[in-house]
C-alpha cells in the first residue's frame, strides 16, 4: 500500500471483528509514529494502548456510566467553539445527518442517536485502543503536534491493514479512562482510539471532503515545465522512473504511475542488508537504497551507515 492508499483509504470505522491486534504489529506501527514531526523535536504524546482484561474492565466502567445516564466529566478542554461558524456549522450538520442515515436513525429519535453515540465506549468492538495524552502545560503548538502523530499513526494502522477511529469523545470520561491507566496528573487525555480489523457488514458512507479551490490557494504561476512529455501509458518493466520520480526531465516531482520500485541486490549482502527495505538498526525508517552506488555510505536514513546512498536521478 502506497502512502496516497493508505491517506484515501483512512477513514473512522466504526464495526470491527473480534480478531485480535498482534502485539508487535502495534509496537512496529507505533515506533515507527515515534518519528512524526513536532516543534524542537518536544515529542508531546504520551500514549497507552490496551487490550484484553484491561480494555475489557474500561468498557464495562464506561459502559456503566453510559447506562445509568451518568454526567460526563468536567471537561478539560473544548472541543468544538460554542458556536460554529460557516462553512463548518454545514460540514458538522452534514456528518451528523449522514452518519445517523446510514443507521437509519431519524433526527428527531434522540433515544436512537443516544443508544449510537454509547457505542464510542465500547470502542465498536474494536479488540485493541490507544489513549493519547499531553501535558496540560503545554499550548496549541504542541497540540498540533500530537494531532500529526495520530495521523502518522492512523496511517500506519493502514499500511498494516488495520483501520481505526479516533474518539475525542472518550474525553468526556476522562476520570473513568484514569481509574484504569493510571496516568500522572499533570496530563490531559486528548482523545481515544479503536483499533482492529473492519466488520464489512457495517454499514457507512464515506463522508466528503471540500474540493481543493475551496481550501487551498496557490499563489504564483505554474512552473513552466510542470510534467512534459510524459508518456500517455505507464512504463514497462524496468522503466527509468521505477525509484518512484520522474527523472526523464530531471525534475523530482513524484512519479504519476503505481509501480513498484525496482529491487537491485545491495553492494553489502548479508542477512540484515537493506535489500528488504528495512534499515539495519532500531529505527522504523524503511531503507530506499535499493541499488547499487560507489563506496559512499549514508548516516541519513537510520540504518547505521552501512547501506549505499539512495541515487539521485
Amino acid at each position: 500500500m502506497d502512502i496516497y492508499e493508505a491517506v484515501t483509504s483512512r477513514r473512522a470505522v466504526r464495526g470491527y471483528i473480534g480478531r485480535q491486534v498482534p502485539r508487535e504489529l502495534l509496537e512496529r506501527v507505533l515506533r515507527a509514529a515515534a518519528w512524526s514531526p513536532s516543534a524542537s523535536n518536544l515529542q508531546p504524546w504520551r500514549v497507552y494502548v490496551l487490550t484484553g482484561a484491561p480494555l475489557a474492565e474500561l468498557k464495562k466502567r464506561a459502559g456503566e456510566r453510559v447506562a445509568g445516564c451518568e454526567p460526563w466529566d468536567e471537561p478539560e478542554y473544548e472541543m468544538y467553539p460554542p458556536a460554529l461558524k460557516s462553512p463548518y456549522r454545514e460540514r458538522r450538520s452534514a456528518f451528523g445527518e449522514q452518519r445517523y442515515g446510514d443507521l437509519g436513525i431519524a433526527r428527531e429519535d434522540l433515544d436512537a442517536r443516544q443508544r449510537a453515540a454509547a457505542a464510542n465506549w465500547d470502542c465498536f468492538g474494536a479488540p485493541a485502543a490507544l489513549f493519547c495524552y499531553i501535558d496540560r502545560d503545554l499550548g496549541p503548538p504542541q497540540w498540533s503536534d500530537v494531532g500529526m502523530y495520530l495521523q502518522t499513526v492512523m496511517l500506519l494502522l493502514r499500511a498494516e491493514g488495520l483501520h481505526s477511529c479516533a474518539q475525542m469523545a472518550w474525553a468526556k470520561y476522562h476520570r473513568t479512562v484514569a481509574e484504569v491507566l493510571s496516568p500522572p496528573g499533570g496530563l490531559i487525555l486528548f482523545c481515544g482510539m479503536s483499533i482492529g480489523f473492519e466488520d464489512v457488514t457495517v454499514r457507512h458512507t464515506r463522508t466528503g471532503r471540500a474540493p481543493l479551490d475551496e481550501t487551498v490557494t496557490f499563489v504564483g504561476e505554474p512552473a513552466a515545465d510542470r510534467l512534459p512529455g510524459l508518456p500517455a501509458a505507464a512504463p514497462q518493466q524496468g522503466d527509468p522512473c521505477a525509484d518512484g520520480r520522474n527523472r526523464k526531465n530531471g525534475t523530482t516531482e513524484p512519479c504519476i504511475f503505481k509501480h513498484p520500485p525496482r529491487q537491485v541486490p545491495s553492494t553489502r549482502p548479508s542477512p540484515s542488508s537493506c535489500n528488504t527495505g528495512r534499515a539495519f538498526s532500531e529505527s522504523p525508517i524503511a531503507c530506499s537504497a535499493v541499488r547499487p552506488m560507489p563506496k559512499t555510505w549514508s548516516r541519513k536514513c537510520g540504518c547505521d551507515g552501512r547501506r549505499p546512498t539512495a541515487p539521485r536521478w
